[in-house]
């Protein structure tokens, strides 16, 4: 199989699908790489490291995705990628679909096989694609909502963690999943006063077991959530229903109880957002306030840091694309229920109920085109 790897042009989207070490395992198993030139420097990989490992250099974007039987990203497609992919091509990455009507009706019209790296899903329901970034992401959320925090930045002017006889600053977390877990341990870490809201009694038992002391427990509710708004200084959404779109949990109605300069960081805007005034920013402009309150949502912070989420990436995508190089997307998948599960749209069916029920278009049963 001929594997493409296009360079990522999302902004300030550093990352890369492949490492020269996977471009060898490729080649071991019989296949051919094509890597797009500079591909792999933002993360710290240059083009030489990978024609040692044995790709191709290509300069031409569009005869890489034209060659190229099965694309690997990290983002989604966006518009200038969207006549690029092709009839019975498969594309491995983050599609997210349920955030875009317009993403997935490209795919649709594309006739592409889509495997998501973010719906493939273990037996016991873990995202074994989407837990490293989810990691990443986490720890950057109380990082940059505490930066966020600073007057200069439009924040309260709060120190997180506080200082002796000054007290740390107040956060809540609402999700209790790989996000959540990774932003309470950060903003704990650095010495704020922490709470974690998840509707799973169960989890947030083990939470209260694991956790620091200065991390306290509750259950999600609307009432939960609105009690305890007054007198925070920074939410972090982390919430994720898997490839579906993230209920609003805060409302802009909400906002009105909160103090201003208050930091809200969102987390789950790849999915649509958790707080209704939501909407998608970039590196480039990461806030915008409304209703005096800041909003950070950043849809692709693991890009921030290119090198430590590309290791990350790359360590538990490649078993998965090297098994669908070998067998071919049919087979790989009919014999993994796990992959079987990232399958979101091919051929121009949707063959993942929630994608279909985001905007109520049609769907397809994936035992059908398999």
């Amino acid at each position: 199989m001929i594997i493409g790897v296009p360079k990522e042009i999302k902004t300030h989207e550093n990352r890369v699908a492949l490492l020269p070490g996977g471009v060898m395992k490729f080649k071991n198993n019989g296949h051919q790489v094509l890597i797009e030139k500079g591909a792999g420097v933002g993360s710290g990989f240059p083009d030489e490291k990978y024609v040692d490992a044995g790709a191709e250099i290509v300069d031409d974007v569009d005869e890489l995705w034209n060659r190229s039987e099965m694309i690997m990203k990290v983002k989604e497609p966006i518009e200038v990628e969207y006549d690029r992919m092709k009839e019975d091509q498969i594309i491995f990455t983050y599609f997210h679909f349920a955030a875009s009507r317009e993403l997935t009706e490209a795919v649709i019209d594309s006739g592409s096989v889509a495997i998501a790296y973010e719906t493939v899903e273990k037996a016991d329901g873990s995202l074994p694609l989407l837990i490293p970034m989810s990691e990443v992401a986490g720890r950057m959320a109380s990082q940059e909502g505490a930066k966020y925090l600073e007057k200069a930045q439009g924040g309260r002017g709060i120190l997180l963690g506080g200082i002796p006889g000054v007290k740390p600053a107040n956060v809540l977390v609402i999700g209790g999943g790989v996000v959540g877990v990774n932003a309470a341990k950060i903003a704990a870490g650095m010495g704020a006063n922490t709470t974690i809201m998840d509707i799973s009694m169960p989890r947030l038992r083990y939470l209260d077991d694991v956790m620091s002391k200065n991390v306290d427990t509750m259950f999600s509710s609307e009432a939960n959530i609105r009690s305890m708004l007054p007198d925070v200084d920074m939410v972090i959404g982390a919430v994720l229903k898997p490839g579906a779109k993230a209920p609003h949990l805060i409302t802009r109605e909400m906002l009105s109880g909160m103090q201003k300069g208050a930091v809200l960081v969102d987390v789950a805007i790849d999915q649509g957002g958790c707080f209704e005034t939501s909407k998608p920013t970039t590196h480039d402009h990461p806030i915008y306030e409304v209703d005096d309150i800041v909003h950070y949502c950043v849809t692709n912070m693991p890009g921030a840091v290119p090198h430590t989420s590309t290791l990350g990436l790359t360590n538990v995508t490649l078993p998965y694309a090297v098994d669908i190089a070998n067998k071919g997307w049919k087979k790989a998948l009919d014999e993994d229920e796990e992959l079987k599960k990232g399958l979101n749209i091919v051929g121009g069916e949707i063959v993942y109920q929630d994608v279909a029920d985001a905007f109520e278009m049609e769907h397809t049963s994936i035992e059908s085109v398999l």
